[in-house]
């Protein structure tokens, strides 16, 4: 390590000790904006609220609700072994999110501020055998800390991010002081496994996108009966994981072919707590809406479903066959396309898809992905597909192709893992029966 990377980690880790007292108050305000469990608040820093199970175990951190989805077959595939599960989000979303997914034998917590009081006492109470982290969250403090204990730390699902990675290597010593510290990192694609690389770390292995190999969202068969009856033989098309900005954008395409397709628009925030003022600008320019938590019937009236619920995806994804991805027109960085190819819809995405660059590259390349660049290109688009049965088909048929071809990674990262868990699989075997968690 150099003398540079030295120091600023060093302060970095005193920075955190000085800080530390201000995350009090920091995270009291963000519980009442909604962005904190105040309930739970404890186990931000690093207090445990469940008790630590006889045997084995793996922390897995997801830092929030596409990583937690991701990562659904691994965990099983651990609990398969006998191997315990502590699974840590970021967000309030991805922990109410748990509840919906993931059985109860996987113990949740969130995840401690990166300040080493906060992460040492996480770990003396926790004693993981091994800790994976999901795509692309890296906290040096965390870093660090688990270095010191001999804890091994692997990335798995790895990406890095255009911006993030000209980042790193503005600051190269830091980084490979830092990456240097991973056990091993199992990449999506080739250029993340590069990447890595060049950032210090070592081994690093290609596995593909786990994402593609998570069964497909699920959801009530009966709400879902209930709401084809009410849409009828209305279009539809969605505008799912919206950010900020694209439901304008959604409403402005909605507004352009509802007149001539009778057309039905189903719009899924990103983030759900900014339904109200969403609605409140739909309601504002005339618009009809239904909101999913109000249970609202679609009526020949409704122009809107405002889909305002955490873990319904699968339901609005099997109410059409036309997606829009967001993040991808106003904001950067898009969204996961998978679920949708794989629920049967043509996809369309915004040009800002940096953080999904290989899945978008193969589902365009396919013919199941079109590029869109407003939203009057997006309007074109819907209108086409509406009225175009056999090009939607064609869409959703290369989709579900398509992810087909690309399944494979989650084999791929267990057997990468193999040297790490095998030895925890044995031991937890070998432990009698009535002393497991």
């Amino acid at each position: 390590m150099s003398g540079l990377a030295r120091v600023a980690l060093a302060t970095y880790r005193w920075a955190g000790l000085v800080a530390y007292p201000l995350a009090v108050p920091f995270l009291a305000i963000r519980a009442a904006k909604g962005k904190e469990d105040r309930a739970r608040r404890l186990e931000r820093f690093g207090h445990p609220a469940a008790d630590r199970p006889q045997g084995p175990l793996v922390w897995v951190h997801a830092a929030s609700v596409g990583e937690m989805i991701a990562v659904i077959p691994l965990m099983r595939e651990l609990r398969r072994r006998d191997i315990n599960v502590l699974l840590t989000t970021g967000t309030v979303t991805s922990a109410e999110l748990v509840r919906f997914r993931l059985d109860g034998d996987i113990i949740h917590q969130y995840v401690p501020i990166d300040v080493r009081p906060a992460i040492s006492r996480f770990l003396a109470y926790w004693q993981p055998d091994i800790a994976i982290t999901v795509e692309s969250e890296i906290w040096p403090a965390t870093l660090m800390e688990l270095r010191d204990r001999h804890i091994p730390h692997i990335l798995v699902n790895a990406r890095i991010s255009d911006r993030s990675y000209d980042r790193w290597r503005g600051h190269l010593s830091i980084a490979e002081a830092l990456f240097g510290k991973l056990a091993m990192v199992v990449a999506q694609s080739d250029l993340d496994a590069e990447r890595f690389r060049d950032l210090g770390a070592w081994p690093v292995m290609v596995s593909g996108n786990i994402k593609v190999d998570t069964d497909a969202p699920p959801c009530d068969a009966a709400v879902l009966a209930q709401y084809r009856r009410q849409i009828g033989d209305r279009n539809t098309w969605a505008a799912i994981s919206t950010f900020e900005g694209e439901e304008k954008v959604a409403m402005m395409v909605h507004r352009a072919v509802k007149a001539h397709t009778g057309m039905l628009t189903i719009v899924v925030p990103r983030h759900p707590e900014r339904c109200d003022e969403i609605e409140a600008m739909m309601v504002e320019k005339g618009l009809k809406v239904a909101r999913r938590t109000r249970n609202d019937p679609i009526t020949p009236e409704t122009d809107i479903l405002l889909g305002d619920t955490i873990g319904e995806m699968g339901l609005y994804l099997r109410l059409t066959e036309i997606a829009f991805v967001g993040r991808s027109m106003h904001g950067k960085g898009g969204q996961n396309p998978l679920e949708p190819a794989m629920l049967g819809c043509a996809v369309l995405t915004g040009p800002n898809v940096e953080n999904f660059r290989e899945s978008y590259q193969k589902l365009v390349k396919g013919g199941s992905a079109r590029v869109v660049r407003d939203a009057e290109m997006l309007a074109k688009a819907v209108h086409f597909l509406t009225g175009n049965h056999l090009a939607r088909q064609k869409m959703v048929d290369a989709g579900m192709e398509s992810v087909q071809q690309m399944r494979g990674a989650l084999s791929a990262t267990i057997k990468g893992l193999e040297p790490y868990i095998n030895p925890l699989t044995v031991k937890a075997r070998l432990e009698p029966r009535a002393a497991r968690g």
